[in-house]
């Protein structure tokens, strides 16, 4: 790929890149400070090549004269605006506001007592054998079957107990009752 690509899309006017030359420029250049004005573009805007003076605008006459009336927005001087405008000072109420003492959370729900033993049950059983296996002990038939035996009795459990959707057992919302 490297020999297809090696003529393809090379430009013979320029001058081959010198990379020794380049980087001993870097290293000798390394902790000098640029000079700031080389290279700056100028605050106008403008490149500095010389063009034809423009000639002064032509004066107008007014359109119209000045009516009594102001114009129709605010013209603030520069820094100035809206949202400069000294604070308002806080009024005695706001005293309280920096002493907020939230309320009590509500209690934990309290579980059965076999939803408990069915989660310990589904949680310590592979914990149990990964506990021995990273122990270096010898998993022997008793404890393979209490880590197993656990969690399958454990998710048995926790499924059979689960409600379905339907709380109310008289719902006439199944359809015609014949």
């Amino acid at each position: 790929m490297a020999e297809r690509d090696a003529g393809h899309d090379r430009d013979d006017s320029r001058d081959p890149l010198d990379e020794d030359a380049a980087w001993a420029e870097l290293v000798a250049a390394y902790g000098e400070q640029p000079d700031p004005e080389k290279g700056r573009w100028p605050a106008t805007g403008d490149d500095e090549r010389p063009t034809a003076p423009e000639p002064p605008p032509a004066p107008t006459a007014p359109a119209a004269p000045p009516s009594g009336r102001p114009g129709g927005f605010i013209v603030y001087a520069p820094g100035v605006g809206p949202r400069d405008a000294p604070a308002p000072e806080p009024m005695d109420e706001d005293d309280d506001e920096g002493h907020f003492i939230p309320p009590e959370p509500p209690p934990l729900p309290t579980g059965d007592v076999t939803s408990r033993f069915a989660w310990i049950a589904v949680l310590g059983g592979p914990l149990l054998l990964l506990i021995m296996v990273l122990l270096r002990q010898e998993l022997t038939w008793w404890i393979t079957t209490l880590g197993i035996g656990g969690f399958l009795g454990g998710f048995a459990t926790l499924v059979l107990r689960m409600r379905d959707g339907d709380e109310d057992e008289d719902d006439p919302g199944r359809g015609a009752v014949v």
